[in-house]
């Protein structure tokens, strides 16, 4: 259920161009505080220029963005307190273990943070000592997320979490997002697993060539569809491929 009690996101005629090409065209959109929220688009249609210049990464040409009530444009490190950002492929020192990396981290924003309790959120307890370069695909991910916490942030915004995890990592990291969500925070985040998006995301914004196109909850937008005639070519079974392989070998996590 979406836990809303006003929005924290507000986007209004948000545009970006390079020469002729209009990347992001006139998009508004808001996000409620305490949801996740999916922006969904296929490459190229514009949503992760549209989410660097809400997270104040990107120069906005026109258009206005409020984030927890901090315009982006007029005060970028204001709102860069407020937010973390978990890129889909991230960077670390190679010498720092986990816990010193998040105390480097809380460093940066003069936060003193305890890391074990980080870890534990994101059940990497073990891990305080390793590096970032032995860690499995689901665990990297975790501690990006771990990373993207250390301030304590009102929204988080997840760039494809489960890109190129098995399915039981894609699992646990979909139980992850919802128990952040479950603190209170509020989660932003893009994929291209349409299932990932029906699960997760209380709404969803599909974008293409620069502009939404539809936005509403997963299951109204399906409706939608169904309400013009939409009938698959092949009926859809109770289950998939994925539940088989989940049913055969468990759901428990294959880390070292």
């Amino acid at each position: 259920m979406t836990k809303t009690n006003g929005k924290i996101i507000e986007v209004e005629n948000l545009r970006k161009t390079y020469g002729d090409l209009k990347a992001v065209d006139n998009v508004s959109f808001s996000v409620e505080r305490g949801e996740i929220f999916g922006l969904l688009g296929p490459n190229g249609a514009g949503k992760t220029t549209t989410l660097e210049m809400i997270e104040g990464l990107r120069k906005i040409d026109n258009g206005q963005v409020q984030v927890a009530g901090i315009d982006v444009d007029m005060k970028p490190d204001d709102v860069k307190s407020q937010i973390g950002v978990q890129l889909q492929s991230s960077s670390f020192f190679d010498y720092l273990n986990l816990k010193e990396l998040l105390k480097l981290f809380g460093n940066l924003y003069q936060r003193k943070i305890n890391p074990d309790e980080l870890l534990e959120k994101v059940e990497l307890s073990e891990k305080g000592k390793s590096y970032v370069k032995h860690l499995s695909g689901g665990q990297k991910q975790r501690f990006s997320i771990a990373s993207a916490l250390v301030n304590d942030p009102q929204v988080l915004f997840l760039d494809e979490p489960t890109t190129g995890l098995d399915p039981q990592a894609r699992r646990h990291l979909w139980d992850l997002i919802g128990k952040i969500r479950d603190t209170g925070k509020t989660v932003v985040l893009t994929t291209h697993y349409m299932d990932e998006a029906e699960i997760l995301c209380d709404r969803v914004a599909i974008i293409d060539k620069g502009k939404i196109i539809a936005l509403d909850t997963p299951d109204k937008l399906i409706d939608n569809l169904l309400a013009k005639g939409f009938k698959k070519a092949q009926a859809e079974k109770l289950a998939n491929l994925e539940d088989v392989f989940l049913d055969l070998t468990g759901r428990n996590l294959r880390e070292k």
